[in-house]
């Protein structure tokens, strides 16, 4: 160990990733007795970490078109810049419209079982700007993760896009080759996709765009039209993720997707929400099934509008963070990069929070603890590092720890206590002892 730096924010104190400096090495042959340790195992590696990012939603892009030119700018750079901001690489977006848009859309005209109208054009409005600006500061192609929401009207049981529903099973193959024909038109727009969702949150009928699927009816749309169907357009190269949903029911889930062959040979893996609960080691679950299968977070929020200043959204976002991370998670993407004053738009008034909220109606952008406490991570914690194992006596700390490469250690520890800890982070035969205040998040960047 020759250096160890600590980054840090605390409520208390009301700052945010404060650079503390370097702390002081010892030996562990000088140790007194500890009360509190933190041992890192840096040769015991674990998933590669494919990076961090957020959604590309009509109601992110729309908002940003209603600010200043300058503030727009300003909330790019602080996502997608590699110095400056939170080095974001990863993206998604929807396939037509979902509840995070103006209204319901699609990309074909009513009964069109040709695909000969399909169009993109309304995402050339507000949605690939975006893309393109944020490509631009990032300095790189990103990975595009996309989803539908729904189908459109005409392809469902329930003849429109909100409520659930299902798709029409003479809609099967149409559905398919719509999702090829999104890949061809954005890509052609300079937008590459690097991977496709089945469905968003396929077990549950929304207020909003959204479309049933059991786990069966999942399986073999991927098996019999959407796995085949992206391999003859020559896109056998696209990652399909299944479920994209919560992680109470993602082991039946996969499970009965995955333990299909003739499935389980298209897909990359599976997505995962952080609603309804935080059952964690279900991701494990799911791994240790599948060992060869992936794990990525498609999607989470804070729900019930915005909460400016509030400092618990913050450590939410670290909470699922680290214990998605503990469990072999691969990638984080948040859902709506920025909103506006209210939480929207949203054509349902499903308002939500977002790490950036924009008031459109005074110009002003603010910067919630969210945003902050996602820095932690992805400022950090570069694409391509190893999680390796960790030893803990601080049981009222939630702490993970990557290695970026040989010589350079992150450890991200959080206190949601109302208590000021300290311990000790030990790696071979060194340590230094760290201060983590109440309700605080703490970055240690150990090299060696």
């Amino acid at each position: 160990m020759r250096k160890f730096t600590v980054i840090q924010s605390d409520k208390e104190s009301a700052s945010f990733l404060e650079n503390k400096g370097e702390k002081s090495i010892f030996s562990n042959e000088t140790t007194t007795a500890r009360n509190s340790y933190i041992t890192i195992h840096a040769e015991e590696e674990f998933q590669e970490w494919m990076g961090f990012g957020g959604a590309f939603s009509e109601a992110a892009s729309y908002t940003l078109s209603q600010i200043s030119p300058q503030n727009r700018s300003k909330v790019i750079q602080s996502y997608f810049d590699k110095k400056e901001g939170l080095a974001y690489n990863l993206g998604r977006t929807h396939i037509n419209s979902c509840d995070f848009a103006l209204e319901n859309y699609t990309y074909v005209e009513e009964n069109d079982t040709t695909l000969e109208s399909f169009t993109i054009d309304r995402e050339k409005e507000w949605v690939l700007p975006l893309i393109h600006d944020a490509k631009e500061i990032a300095g790189e192609e990103l990975t595009i993760l996309s989803s539908p929401w729904s189908p459109p009207a005409w392809m469902k049981t329930n003849n429109e896009m909100n409520n659930g529903g299902k798709l029409k099973e003479e809609f099967r193959q149409l559905w398919a080759d719509y999702y090829a024909a999104y890949i061809t038109a954005m890509e052609e727009n300079d937008v590459k996709i690097w991977g496709v969702t089945v469905q968003n949150e396929p077990a549950v009928a929304q207020t909003w765009d959204s479309c049933e699927y059991t786990a069966e009816e999942e399986r073999d749309f991927v098996k019999n039209y959407l796995g085949p169907t992206l391999q003859r357009a020559g896109y056998g190269d696209k990652k399909i993720i299944i479920w994209d949903h919560n992680r109470d029911m993602i082991v039946e889930r996969a499970s009965a997707v995955l333990s299909d062959p003739e499935a389980a040979q298209y897909v990359w893996g599976t997505g995962n929400h952080w609603y309804v609960s935080e059952e964690f080691e279900n991701l494990s679950k799911v791994h240790e099934q599948f060992p060869d299968k992936h794990l990525l977070f498609t999607e989470g929020c804070i729900e019930g509008g915005v909460q400016l200043g509030a400092w618990g959204t913050g450590e939410r976002y670290a909470r699922n963070i680290i214990g998605d991370m503990n469990n072999w998670l691969e990638g984080f993407i948040d859902w709506n990069l920025v909103l506006n004053e209210q939480g929207g738009p949203n054509h349902v008034g499903n308002y939500c929070d977002a790490p950036i909220i924009a008031d459109t109606e005074r110009d002003v952008v603010h910067f919630n603890s969210s945003y902050y406490y996602i820095g932690h991570f992805s400022k950090y914690i570069r694409p391509g590092a190893k999680r390796v194992k960790v030893n803990s006596s601080a049981e009222s700390l939630s702490l993970t720890a990557f290695k970026n490469n040989p010589n350079e250690i992150i450890v991200v520890l959080l206190n949601e206590t109302e208590e000021d800890q300290s311990t000790k982070i030990e790696m071979q035969d060194y340590y230094s002892e760290v201060h983590l205040p109440k309700r605080s998040i703490t970055t240690c960047i150990i090299e060696r």
